[in-house]
This record gives structure tokens, sequence and C-alpha cells, in this order.
């Protein structure tokens, strides 16, 4: 579980690529280089955090006996390709509505806090001037930029950066890191970050350490592995802990080389 939430798929690899390196080639290859090296990194991470978090017992039998069906679940290719694209399909649209569905909690949240209680409290003309025009007013970002903001600096953000990308950890793990990335590409384009904090950022995104995973974990392998279902909600928070760790000890790492 924690080594699932600490990487990414290949296929939204190629998306992330897109936002942050834009139209130029140069830049595409770049942040290629970032996420590639970031999910290489992350999948030795998730075994030593997951380790740390729940020892290995000496004592611990290990049941060998693994009993496999024999049954195929397709007559011929034909039906394995007809199986392939709808079950594809499936997952595409419960990605998109998955993703429609954020989206609109976030915009109907930050109405609420920016719209309603920010120009009621006068909180959003505060929020524009002690941040320097970095965030728009008192919105779901900021508050998360305040709760991470101090994860952002351990890691080796500038402080200056550290309420920013604070920001985008904090949507990564409430959200999904498709929206971090996506605000991730505004402040690159905006010139709102270092260079060095883009990196850092990056690398620290890079991963499906976010609280929608666990349950796309648990009803995923459970459907595999009906007997572990219990198992699975059980440690869900534990690896989702794990991963959020890996991911950030890896870009702690990158930016300690940059």
């Amino acid at each position: 579980m924690t080594g699932g939430m600490a990487t990414i798929a290949g296929g939204v690899l190629a998306g992330y690529v897109a936002f942050l390196g834009g139209d130029d080639p140069v830049e595409k290859t770049r942040f290629a280089t970032y996420l590639l090296g970031a999910s290489i990194m992350n999948a030795p991470a998730a075994i030593v955090i997951s380790k740390i978090i729940i020892p290995e017992e000496k004592d611990r039998k290990i049941d060998a006996h693994l009993d496999i069906s024999g049954e195929v679940p397709d007559v011929n290719l034909i039906d394995a390709m007809s199986r392939g694209a709808s079950e594809g399909l499936r997952l595409a649209l419960n990605v998109g509505a998955m993703l429609l569905a954020f989206i609109a909690v976030i915009a109907a949240l930050n109405y609420l806090l920016s719209g309603i209680i920010g120009e009621f409290l006068g909180l959003n003309s505060l929020v524009v001037s002690s941040t320097n025009g970095t965030f728009s007013g008192f919105s779901l970002e900021y508050l998360l930029g305040q709760v991470f903001r101090l994860f952002a600096w351990v890691i080796g953000v500038e402080w200056k950066d550290t309420l920013a990308v604070g920001s985008l950890l904090g949507q990564k793990t409430v959200i999904n890191e498709f929206v971090a990335y996506l605000g991730l590409a505004d402040m690159k384009a905006a010139g709102t970050l270092s260079p060095k904090s883009i990196v850092i950022a990056t690398y620290a995104l890079c991963g499906f350490s976010n609280f929608s995973s666990i349950a796309i974990q648990v009803g995923g392998i459970g459907s595999i592995a009906p007997g572990q279902q219990g198992n699975l909600s059980r440690l869900g928070m534990r690896a989702l802990l794990a991963a959020t760790i890996a991911c950030l000890m890896t870009a702690t790492i990158a930016g300690a080389l940059f």
C-alpha cells in the first residue's frame, strides 16, 4: 500500500510533464527527469519508512501456501481486448468523475471562505497584502499553506516560498497530486517560486499519497483479496503517513543536491 501511494503511474507522469514543461522541449525533458528520478527513489524509500512504522517481527510465521486459480477470464485475444477496453474506459471515467467532484468541492469551499467569510471579516485584503499577492484571498489554498508551511521549510524550501509550497503539499494530501501539480504549474508560470523550490515541490508531490487513495486501494486490492479487506482498512492511514514521509524524504535529498 505504501509503495502504491509513494509513487505515480506512467500514464499520469506524462500529463504532469506536459503541465510543468509547457511547450518547451528542454523544460519537458528536465521535469521528466525529476519525476522519473522521484518515482525510482520513492520505491526504496517506501520500504524503509514502512519498516520503521511497522517493524518486522523475527518470530512471525508467514504462510507460504498460495492457491492460484487456473481459470482463464478471456476466451481469445478479441475477448481480452474488448474487456481491457471496457475496463480502461470505466477507470478513465471514474478518475474524471473524481477529479470533477474534488474541483467542485474546492470551488464551493473557496466561495464560502473567500466570498463570504473573507469579504465579511475583511480577511481577503489582509491575505493579499501579507502574501504579496501570492494568494488572492482567504481561501482553502491559503489555509492549507499555513498548516503545511513548517513541513515545506523542513524539507529545504526557502522560507519566503514555504507558504506557497505548503499549500501545494496540503492540496496533494487532502485532495490529490493532480490538483497540486496544476497549482505548481501556475506558480511556475507566474514566477512565484524560486528554481530550488520548484525542484523540491516537484519531488515532494510525486506520489499518490492522499486520502482518496486509501479508498481506491481498499476497494481495488480488496476486490482481488477479499480476505484482506480488514487489514487494508486498518493499515490505510499508516500507509498514507509512510508514503507521505517517503515523498518528503526524497524531496529533501533532491533539495540538498540542487
